[in-house]
């Protein structure tokens, strides 16, 4: 990893079995890696493994987790709404872990049905100002994306979403230059 490159984590927020996160994440992924001051490493808790017990465990794949999120310098979140909240494996995935969050920011790309997800973004944004992460005003919302998307997984018409998606994108990056300089001037909180 280059040092003068952002590193993004990219979270999946859905485990379910034929879910639509894949799409939007890698459409995501698409535009991060478009630009060459990220590198990106994507977190899916389909694949992590991470145990469901409190507090935060010390297993192997806990603390490979960890090892993962510290080095991140921002975070994107691809999170649905199910059931006018977030799904339980996302509040697993950030319970998992502390400090590794702390003084960073998150941003939020979010998807289900009439409201786009933004009801879950509303409810992340209280549980990361609690880990001491800064989330982004901006976001991008997909309203009933199953009709937005061809069956490539690309978008039917782009240019709206891209835009915001490349303007949330230039103040992660902001944020994150700036988040990280700081970090190493004053301690984490406990």
């Amino acid at each position: 990893m280059n040092k003068k490159q952002l590193h993004i984590g990219l979270i999946y927020g859905s485990a379910r079995q034929g879910r639509f996160c894949d799409t939007i994440a890698q459409w995501v992924l698409a535009h991060i890696v478009k630009d060459s001051t990220f590198s990106v490493d994507t977190l899916d808790p389909k694949q992590l493994n991470l145990p469901y017990d409190l507090p935060p465990s010390d297993d192997e794949a806990t603390m490979a987790f960890k090892s993962r999120l510290a080095a991140c310098d921002a975070f994107i979140v691809v999170t649905p709404e199910y059931n006018h909240g977030y799904p339980a494996p996302l509040k697993v995935l950030i319970d998992a872990a502390k400090k590794e969050w702390q003084r960073k920011p998150v941003a939020f790309v979010s998807y289900g049905g009439i409201s786009g997800g933004l009801r879950a973004v509303e409810q992340l944004r209280q549980v990361f100002a609690e880990l001491h992460s800064v989330s982004m005003r901006d976001s991008v919302s997909f309203a009933n994306p199953w009709e937005l998307f061809d069956s490539s997984g690309n978008l039917k018409q782009a240019e709206p979403l891209s835009n915001n998606l490349d303007f949330m994108l230039e103040h992660l990056k902001w944020w994150g230059q700036a988040l990280r300089r700081a970090r190493h001037e004053v301690p984490a909180a406990p």
